[in-house]
Formats: structure tokens, sequence, C-alpha cells
């Protein structure tokens, strides 16, 4: 059988999708913030460069009209910004304001653009740091202006920018995340609730019922859920009470049937051979169907819940032989696990039913059983196991041998109710416990009864 894909829960697939949503629209409203950002400060650092190189540019055309040849001083005489600089051109003579800025240390395009008569600028990094350089042509003059301006101010403004935009961004998508787990756990509780109904009556809780709702939805939703259980309950207990009644008017006409074929077999040396045939064959169908019509009385009284739980301290060592041997197993070798407990409460009639009736199975099915053990679980119970050494049960019935009138592949065609297994697992479910099959080591069945001892009733 294909086992289904695994998969994220439900709540984690919501959250995951909002965190998802949060994360997306907020990167792409920080990449927008951004980009506006920065496209500002550059524009308005870029007009307060092109406003204060054309002044500047202005006054070196004035002190060229003037004649003034001490054009070195004039240009160290400019105010520009700090780790700004400034270039005067005449010609094919250079004026640096600044020794370590030479003309060289202007971006070779623009210095091109001006020097054919263009005004221009042009961001570029010297020494690592990023400049704005804006060139003024001054024609009258035969003459050019550079200034550069420095960004790293206008960058650190920026990253500081971006690195609070994408905090914040991560504060939102966290910020999802919880509103999702919460949102997602509010939404999914009515559906916790169902499922949890929907489990008890699994259980066996028939009665098990959903309040009503608030919301219209949800409400529509309980009372759904409501009507289907109704309805379940309804034909559950029709039917059990129709299999109730069933088994109780058959019990009047089979004793009467019973007494009879008794009596002719008390006789049956008076009758002939193919005569004493056939009774052999009524006798024996008779026996069957009246243990038939017991089992399926002491089914409907286990699932009506009207058989109560009657625990008395016990000896395992002592009553488990005993059991065996009422019933024809006093061969049947046992065997009681050195840490399991011996003195335990639980209910007498029920561990004899439970015991029986694996026996009989393990004879009728499995060749006759082998070995009865008593081990102590990991979970502080009991583990009551009868071992056979016939040809199993296949994993795909193991579950389904438990139910009333099921049967194993290989007990198809062997005498049988088909309900001692059944009897058992309901025993065992009164009980607390629970019973399973699994293989045995060498080959064979291993039919095991688990009682948790620590429940109510059943006390260690």
């Amino acid at each position: 059988m294909k086992q289904p894909r695994r998969t994220l829960s439900l709540r984690t697939r919501l959250t995951l999708f909002l965190s998802l949503t949060a994360l997306i629209a907020s990167l792409a409203l920080t990449l927008l913030t951004y980009t506006a950002a920065r496209n500002y400060l550059l524009d308005q650092r870029s007009s307060v460069a092109r406003v204060q190189t054309f002044a500047n540019a202005k006054a070196a055309r004035d002190e060229l009209r003037l004649g003034n040849t001490d054009l070195g001083r004039f240009i160290t005489s400019i105010r520009t910004d700090e780790n700004g600089f400034a270039l005067l051109f005449v010609g094919q003579t250079s004026y640096p304001q600044k020794v370590q800025f030479p003309k060289e240390s202007l971006p070779a395009d623009l210095l091109n653009q001006v020097l054919d008569g263009e005004t221009g600028q042009q961001r570029f990094e010297l020494d690592g740091k990023p400049y704005l350089a804006v060139g003024v042509s001054i024609r009258e003059s035969d003459a050019n202006y550079f200034e550069a301006f420095p960004l790293a101010t206008t960058d650190r403004v920026l990253r500081v920018i971006g690195t609070a935009l994408l905090v914040g961004s991560g504060i939102i998508t966290l910020l999802a995340a919880a509103l999702g787990w919460w949102t997602s756990r509010r939404l999914l509780k009515p559906v916790s609730r169902v499922a949890a109904a929907a489990g008890g009556i699994a259980s066996g809780g028939l009665d098990t019922r959903l309040a009503p709702e608030s919301d219209p939805e949800l409400n529509r939703l309980a009372q759904s859920f409501n009507e289907m259980a109704d309805a379940v309950q309804t034909r559950i207990e029709r039917e059990a009470r129709f299999a109730s009644d069933v088994s109780h008017e058959l019990r009047s006409p089979i004793t009467a049937l019973s007494a009879a074929v008794e009596v002719l077999d008390a006789r049956r040396v008076d009758l002939p051979e193919r005569t004493q045939q056939a009774l052999d064959v009524v006798v024996n169908q008779v026996r069957r169907f009246d243990q038939m019509v017991m089992d399926l009385l002491e089914l409907s009284r286990l699932e009506a819940g009207v058989t109560d739980l009657h625990a008395e301290e016990l000896r395992l060592d002592d009553i488990v032989p005993r059991i065996a041997l009422r019933y024809g197993f006093g061969d049947v070798p046992i065997e009681v696990h050195p840490s399991a407990r011996k003195n335990v409460w639980i209910d007498k009639l029920r561990l004899e039913r439970i015991l029986a009736n694996l026996l009989d199975n393990a004879r009728e099915h499995g060749g006759g059983p082998t070995r009865v053990s008593i081990e102590p679980d990991h979970t502080r119970g009991l583990l009551l196991a009868v071992e056979d050494a016939g040809p199993g049960v296949a994993r795909s019935e193991r579950q389904r041998i438990f139910e009333r009138f099921a049967r194993g592949t290989a007990a198809r065609h062997r005498v049988g109710t088909g309900l001692g297994l059944a009897l058992v697992a309901e025993h065992a479910h009164a009980l607390g416990g629970e019973a399973w099959v699994e293989d045995r080591i060498g080959g064979g069945a291993r039919f095991v009864v688990r009682f948790p001892l620590d429940r109510p009733g059943v006390d260690i």
C-alpha cells in the first residue's frame, strides 16, 4: 500500500503563506522606498552641486575678464565642500585647487565632454570613495571649470535608510508569522473540536456532540455534524438492539432444541448407525449455534456497557494455570517474567474469558497453543500472550480478525463462531487495554493483550 506523502500541517502552511506574503510585500515596499529616497537625495545633491559649480565658474569667468594672472591663488581661494576639490583649465594649463587632486583625478569622459565645449556631470569613485563631478565650459576665455563633490555622506544616509527598511521588513515578516499562527489557531479551533468529537465517537462515545457556534457558517457545520452523529448513533444502537433481541429470542428455542438433542444423544445406542451419524452432526451444530448465541449476547452486553467491572486481587501465577487447566490446556507451559507483578487487581471473569478464547483460538486455528507468557509492559502494565506454531496471520488481516464473524485466511474453512477474538478485544477494551497479534519468533502467531494497570478500576 502506497504511503501518503507527508505534508505540512494546515496551520503551518497558513502561517508560511502569510509570512511569505508579508515578506514579499515588505521587500517590494522597501525597494520602492529605497529607490525613491536614493533618487531624491542624489537629485538634491546634484542640484546643489550644479548651482555651486555654476556660481564658482562665473567667479572664474569674472577673474579672467579682469585679466587676473594669479589664477593659482584664485582657485585656492574658492570655497568647496570638505573633501571636495576644484580645477581650472585655461588653454592647456591646469590649476588644481589641491595638489593631491590633479586633472587625472577627474573621469576622462567628463574631461573630454567639457573640453569639447559642453557642460556635464558624472558620478565616479576616487580612492574607493564616491564623488559627483560637474564641469562648465567658459568659451569666451578658452577655459573650463571643474568641481568634485564627495557623496560619502549621501551613501551613509542611504545605507542607514536601506538597513532600517530591511530591519522593518524582517519585523513585519515576524509579526505576520505571529499573526498567521494566532489567526490559524483561532480559525482551526472549530476543526479541532470536530476532530476531537469524531475521535470520541470513534472510540465509542456515541453521545458526543458539538456545542452551537456563534458564527453562522461554523454553526451550520456543528449542526450537520450533530445530525450525522445522531444518525450514526441511532443506526448503531438499532443494529445492536436488533442483534441483542434476536440473540435473546433465540435462547428459548435453542434451549429446547439442545435439551431434545441431548435426550436423543443419551439414547444413541438405540438408533441405527446412519441415524447416529446424522445425530452427531445435529449435536455439533446445535452446540455451535448455542455458543454463537451466547457470544452474541455477551458482545451485546459489552457494547451496551451493561456489564460491570469487578476487580479483585489475584495472583497470576496461580489463576492463569487454573484457567488453562479448566479449559483442557493444562499441559501448555506458562511462563511468568521475573519482573512481572504477581499480585494484581483485575476482573477474574474477564481475564478468564480472554485467556480461554485465546487458547481455544490457538487450538482451532494455530495447531494448539505452545506457550502462555505473562510479561511486564513499558507502560507499567501487564502483557498476557498466547503463542502457537500455526501458519500465522497475514499483516493485512491483523486488524480485521478482531471484528465479529471475521476469519483469517488460514481459518476460512475451520470450525468456530468467528466471535472469539471479537470478545477478546471487547473485554480488553472494557479493562482499558487492547489486543493485537504479531509474529512469533520461529513461526506462528503471538496474540497479546495489554492491561494498563494504572487505569481506574484496575489498580496495582
